[in-house]
């Protein structure tokens, strides 16, 4: 579509990264300028994007040269600002509206299990600077250039949109949706450096209304120590929130590196790792234990519990709008902030889903990343308005599905990391896109088969409960623990599998 080739004989002469030979002793890397060489649509397309300071880039390896962001609170603050909002309170909130956790019980959950989902998202983090990769390109090093071709940006769109018909009930909710995807394509599509200068900021009004949040709740005195359960019923609730709690943490393992690539080779991987790791675990804790107590409001019984009939009017806007009520204009002033939070969650999700969809062909990447960006904003559109109603319902699944992938996704490459490449020294960076040296990934589509095996077999959902699941829980929900079996499943078959692809490819 955008590619081709100039038809200006000089222009032909000049260097042209796209028309260079496979050449092994190169390392792969592209110069920003190259991007505009030549006449074809697409190098027009990209010198436009340059005079307007969009990001041209999109999976070609970055140069040493421009790896200049030596920020290490540029790491933490993307992550924090992405997680200081309002669909983060929504996963706490699932503790007893969902799962009918008790406080004590649902706040350790949430504490075990957002530690165990932010360890890959770390990890992953780690790899940008030395190698200048994006995060799906570099899953072709563990799955190979063909398996790793085999959204959760429309459910928080619907977040948002729920907060805002709390303010005005006149704002239908495709509306609120709508407002929420403009705001988010206008952020994204400039590109990387945008993107981290508006996660520098944007947390600081959100954690600020937050904390009006508790503050209000605190004083209402309505907050109630909801008692914790015991029993097969209360194992099955703690192991199926759990499952959401991690798929929400460890949601951005698929796109870590994306965020680091322009961090230079020589820092340090146990900053860039704590730098993530502060950045995550804060306001995921702040946010979902802050959901969690505010709901246990909702077992109030007084025969007008205003918290309840906010949650069943408008979900989660409702319930905060429950909150916020005494303060009047200022707390719809608040709802306002915390619905125009969810840009910072969206842009990531939506920066890195265009350069994914740059891996799927050799021709995705002629399609400038900017313009990925565009088509994914209206897929999580499309997505997000028919959801609208179903919120809790797509969340819960959406974000077990996110574990179950991820886990699966995690067992392979850190298996592949640490057992077969032996460290980041095992890699030959310069291979990165030359399919004929990479594995061939006949090992790792097989073991992702058994991952779906475990999670099958393991996984609590309400059109399928597997038969270990059964087991882990007070029948007919048993517990979900199909992220669990699926890294098991998926970790333990690659280590089998994998040498015996050495050993037939050599490679």
């Amino acid at each position: 579509m955008f590619g081709g080739s100039s038809s200006d004989p000089d222009l032909e002469k000049a260097p042209q990264v796209a028309k260079l030979p496979a050449d092994d002793s190169s390392d792969g890397a592209v110069p920003g300028e190259s991007f505009a060489y030549g006449d074809s649509l697409y190098a027009k397309v990209q010198r436009l994007a340059g005079k307007l300071n969009i990001e041209q880039r999109g999976i070609e390896r970055v140069p040493a040269e421009e790896q200049t962001d030596t920020s290490y609170f540029n790491i933490g603050s993307m992550w924090l600002a992405a997680n200081m909002v309002v669909s983060s309170f929504a996963i706490g909130v699932l503790g007893k509206s969902l799962f009918q956790l008790g406080f004590v019980d649902a706040i350790l959950v949430c504490l075990f299990f957002n530690l165990l989902g932010i360890m890959t998202v770390c990890f992953f983090s780690c790899f940008g600077p030395p190698f200048g990769l994006r995060q799906m390109v570099l899953s072709r090093f563990w799955f190979g250039w063909w398996a790793t071709k085999f959204s959760w940006s429309a459910a928080n769109s619907i977040v948002g949109a729920q907060l805002l018909n709390a303010v005005n009930s006149d704002v239908p909710g495709f509306a609120g949706i709508l407002i929420i995807a403009f705001c988010t394509l206008f952020v994204t599509f400039a590109g990387y450096k945008v993107v981290h200068m508006y996660e520098y900021w944007s947390w600081i009004p959100t954690f600020i209304v937050f904390m009006i949040v508790f503050g209000m709740f605190a004083h209402s005195g309505d907050f109630r120590n909801i008692p914790m359960g015991v029993g097969t019923s209360e194992i099955g609730g703690c192991l199926s929130f759990g499952s959401t709690v991690y798929g929400f943490a460890t949601g951005w393992t698929s796109y870590a590196a994306d965020y680091t690539v322009y961090q230079p080779a020589n820092r340090s991987r146990r900053k860039i790792f704590f730098s993530a790791w502060a950045g995550l675990i804060l306001p995921l804790l702040f946010t979902q234990m802050l959901g969690i107590a505010v709901m246990t409001a909702t077992s109030i019984d007084d025969g007008n519990n205003k918290y309840q009939l906010g949650y069943s009017t408008s979900g989660n806007g409702g319930l905060l709008n429950a909150v916020l009520e005494p303060l009047g204009g200022f707390g719809k002033f608040c709802l306002v902030i915390l619905a125009l939070s969810i840009i910072a969650n969206n842009c990531p999700n939506i920066y890195s889903v265009a350069l994914t969809l740059q891996v799927l062909t050799r021709y995705s990447p002629k399609v400038p990343r900017f313009i990925w960006v565009f088509l994914g904003s209206c897929a999580s559109i499309a997505i997000g308005i028919p959801g609208y109603s179903y919120f809790e319902t797509i969340l819960e699944n959406f974000m077990n599905f996110i574990a179950y992938w991820l886990a699966i996704y995690s067992g392979i490459s850190l298996t592949d990391h640490f057992v077969f490449k032996r460290g980041f020294s095992g890699y030959r960076i310069e291979i990165y896109d030359k399919p004929d040296k990479l594995p061939p990934g006949i090992a790792a589509a097989l073991a992702f088969g058994f991952g779906v095996a475990g999670m099958i077999t393991g996984m609590s959902q309400s059109w399928w409960v597997g038969p270990i699941a059964l087991h882990a829980g007070k029948a007919p929900s048993g517990g979900d623990i199909g992220f669990e079996l699926a890294f098991a499943f998926a970790s333990v078959s690659y280590m089998v599998l994998r040498p015996i692809e050495i050993r037939i490819f050599g490679r």
